[in-house]
């Protein structure tokens, strides 16, 4: 697999793209935001700073039409800033305390979060074009990348928590921005992908190739409103529970240093493995069939948080909890952005690819603002159960979808 150099360079970007998520809109800052004393209402507020994931299609054509600031090419002339900009906010929050003031803190979480999804759009136009029309290249191609993302949900979740005692809070964040210089190195040594077509010379022109027709393509799909409802949805029960992880666990008296080393270090180990198993089921049984076994599997591992519940410190059904859900996870995960990376025109990858990850982003970055609100309302079982029942709209249009548009093997 790795003889391909687009293979590494997947795997580093991927790590890339994967290391802002914890430190602004993840685990990272929720716990410290936590051990500030915020409520859960509070902190379910915070999935809020992560909107730009969702809206992302909105500026999404411009980096397909405008030309980069840099001449490294259409996709790396705009990502080497994007990293750039990307250390320097994130030095930033390194400098503030939220204990006094968390409206620093949140407003360059959300500049962070603007400029990851940037980063994002650049790097899955530039995966797309690069691992060509195989599915079964793209399969292993985000494999790489998936590999690379968790690598850095380790690295920048577990790692800046482990730092926080010795180093302080603003220390943690400081070196979250040095893992970013991982992207920067696979952008200066990688290589353009596909020649991309010619853009119209007309601004008028650039304007109807970049933003009315991809979105024109998307709708000229059979079914294609199913299919958005579909990825919109497919990440709906996980979006609910992950918003509330972090108090969950330290209401049952887990320590940052337990989440650390088993919520983080193990469930990467437990997600790498879904992730690869998920390529390989793709490549045996086609994304569509991948898509329900593992969307299955997803919606089934919420209920493990059961087991947790009024148990107190646990570490053995800790281990259980997370393994089975971040093996979950990287099967769906395989699958799903095999799915949506073959959705995407090649002639609009960026914004078509943008539009599809924003809708996956959705459950998430809005709705996932009522889990606190849920969570104190219902109480964690009812909770759990509540985000294992929201899988199932989306399962039942991925079998509406398998009827109407059987998956070519």
């Amino acid at each position: 697999m790795f003889r391909d150099r687009r293979y590494p360079l997947m795997l580093a970007l991927g790590f890339s793209a994967g290391v802002p998520l914890p430190l602004v809109a993840g685990q990272v800052l929720r716990q410290w935001f936590t051990e500030s004393g915020m409520s859960l209402a509070q902190l379910g507020l915070t999935a809020l700073i992560g909107l730009a994931y969702a809206w992302k299609f909105v500026w999404s054509p411009a980096l397909d039409a405008v030309r980069p600031p840099l001449p490294l090419g259409r996709r790396r002339g705009w990502l080497l800033p994007v990293q750039l900009l990307l250390i320097a906010a994130l030095l930033g929050i390194a400098l503030t305390d939220p204990t006094r003031d968390a409206t620093v803190t949140v407003a360059l979480a959300v500049v962070v979060a603007f400029l990851s999804a940037s980063q994002d759009i650049v790097v899955d136009a530039w995966r797309i074009e690069m691992l060509g029309e195989e599915e079964e290249k793209q399969a292993w191609g985000l494999a790489a990348y998936v590999w690379g993302y968790r690598a850095a949900l380790l690295a920048a979740g577990a790692g800046t928590l482990l730092l926080v005692a010795p180093l302080g809070w603003g220390g943690a964040y400081a070196y979250g921005a040095a893992l970013l210089l991982v992207g920067v190195a696979a952008t200066l040594l990688g290589r353009e992908g596909i020649t991309p077509p010619a853009l119209p010379a007309t601004w008028r022109g650039r304007l109807r190739h970049s933003v009315l027709e991809p979105f024109l393509d998307m709708m000229g799909r059979r079914h294609w409103l199913a299919i958005l409802l579909f990825v919109a949805l497919f990440k709906l029960g996980e979006a609910l529970a992950g918003v509330m992880v972090t108090p969950f666990y330290r209401s049952e008296g887990f320590t940052r240093e337990d989440v650390a080393a088993v919520a983080t270090a193990f469930g990467l180990a437990a997600t790498l493995a879904g992730a690869v198993a998920g390529s390989w089921l793709v490549g045996r049984i086609g994304v569509g069939w991948a898509l329900i076994l593992t969307g299955l599997g997803q919606m089934l591992s919420n209920l493990m948080y059961l087991a947790l519940v009024g148990g107190g410190r646990d570490m053995p059904m800790l281990f259980a909890q997370v393994g089975v859900e971040n093996v979950t996870d990287g099967l769906a995960d395989a699958a799903f952005l095999t799915y949506l990376s073959g959705l995407v025109n090649r002639s609009f990858s960026a914004t078509q690819y943008a539009l599809l990850s924003s809708l996956a982003a959705v459950p998430l970055r809005t709705l996932g603002a009522s889990a606190g609100v849920l969570a104190q309302g219902l109480g964690w079982s009812q909770f759990f159960v509540l985000t294992t029942l929201a899988a199932l709209p989306a399962m039942a249009i991925m079998l509406f979808l398998l009827w109407k548009l059987p998956p070519k093997r």
